[in-house]
């Protein structure tokens, strides 16, 4: 490795709501843990894939559901801190975290913690589908056009005017752990299907509806980078999906590294207009109808595909955030095109699925230059086998949501 880490300082992994099959929270606990960074994380018990990574120095179990108080998660992160004893790398991996860090600065930093100084109220506006629609408006960002409803009756209006299929998303960060409207990003077929899962949405839906871009016309893109305080890109990287669970929809499952420079520009003016700064996980979908990259979703955290993307000199985002925290350079490099990443326990479903439906992904290389798998690892293997002991349950209930929510007019994925 061309590059030395500080040592002394540790990284902690934060995540809240109870996701334990979390393989980025596993991926960055290796990615520092390999140079010799001692690596905490919060996890739901002393049994996720995540406490069993030999490269975790200590778990701090706590089960938490995302809605909470933000008093009681600092205070929670504050005594985590006097756990650890010394100055530590926050890590979030969930929207809820990154927007409590950004916005509880002050008594977290006093707690010792290290963490990029983003303007306090940034994360949330892009965590939100609402704020980040403004956003892409305000500085001429490509999106897909979308609708905020506020009450039935503008439901009812959209319903009759709109041009389905649609898509469903919960509008706020927070809100979506503690009131969901729906499971995760859903595709709705018609207006009855829009009706009838309304019915669950309350006097006034926290959802945002947005045009439906169709899978034959359009192609989805992702972009990991880490930029300073500056705004400046310190490590930048664009990949193509090939298959996401569930289809079209949801967490990446299969994808592949691929340059592309137009995408790179577009990120790094947005993030550049915006002020912010710290790690970001973005997706895009190429409209083949009219050549755009419209952006779907703005994650102001770690992607949980990150480990997908390293460049030449071995620096990720999360080494990458580190060492600039640290006061150390950061390696530049070119990034591994051709690189596969696949996450082993729901690539399988998203293989036979996409085969039924013919999708192809033109960008995608014939042939891998290595693989990143997402659990196994041969120097960390006890995750794996830890998700495999826990991925029956969740997988089955998981399943009959989809089934669920399909016989309700809808298509549900999830995106973390």
């Amino acid at each position: 490795m061309p590059f030395a880490v500080d040592r002394e300082v540790p990284g902690l992994i934060v995540k809240f709501g109870d996701y334990p099959l979390h393989h980025g929270g596993v991926g960055a606990i290796r990615s520092l843990g390999r140079l010799g960074v001692p690596m905490y994380a919060i996890t739901e018990d002393r049994y996720t894939p995540a406490a069993a990574s030999r490269y975790l120095y200590r778990a701090f179990p706590w089960r938490t559901t995302g809605a909470e108080p933000p008093e009681r998660l600092v205070d929670g992160l504050v005594r985590a801190a006097k756990r650890i004893g010394r100055p530590a790398v926050m890590i979030p991996t969930d929207e809820e975290a990154a927007v409590l860090i950004a916005e509880h600065q002050g008594p977290l930093a006093d707690a010792g913690y290290l963490f990029p100084p983003v303007e306090a109220a940034l994360p949330r506006r892009l965590a939100s589908k609402q704020g980040l629609h403004e956003l892409c408006a305000e500085h001429g960002i490509p999106s897909p056009a979308a609708a905020f409803p506020e009450s039935r009756a503008d439901l009812e209006e959209f319903a009759a005017k709109a041009r389905f299929p649609v898509v469903a998303k919960n509008r706020e960060a927070f809100t979506r752990r503690a009131h969901p409207a729906v499971a995760g990003t859903t595709r709705i077929a018609t207006p009855e299907g829009l009706r009838d899962l309304a019915r669950d949405w309350g006097e006034r839906p926290g959802v945002i509806l947005q045009e439906y871009l169709p899978r034959e016309d359009a192609e989805d893109w992702i972009v990991h980078a880490y930029f300073d305080q500056d705004s400046e890109p310190r490590a930048m990287f664009t990949g193509v999906k090939v298959r996401s669970w569930p289809p079209h929809a949801g967490m990446t499952a299969h994808a592949y590294v691929v340059d592309n420079p137009e995408l790179l520009d577009l990120a790094a003016r947005f993030i550049k207009q915006i002020g912010f700064t710290g790690i970001i996980d973005l997706d895009l979908r190429f409209d083949r109808r009219d050549g755009l990259y419209k952006l779907l979703d703005f994650n102001p955290r770690m992607g949980a595909q990150f480990r997908l993307f390293e460049n030449e000199a071995g620096v990720d985002v999360v080494r990458a955030m580190h060492l600039q925290l640290t006061g150390r350079d950061v390696p530049e490099g070119e990034q591994r095109a051709g690189h596969r990443y696949i996450v082993e326990n729901i690539d399988l479903p998203a293989l036979l699925a996409y085969r039924r439906s013919g999708y192809t992904t033109p960008h995608a290389p014939s042939r891998a230059s290595g693989t990143e798998l997402a659990w196994w690892a041969a120097d960390d293997p006890r995750p794996f086998f830890t998700m495999l002991a826990r991925f029956v349950g969740p997988g089955a209930r998981h399943l009959y949501q989809l089934w669920r929510t399909n016989r309700r007019g809808g298509t549900t994925g999830t995106s973390v």
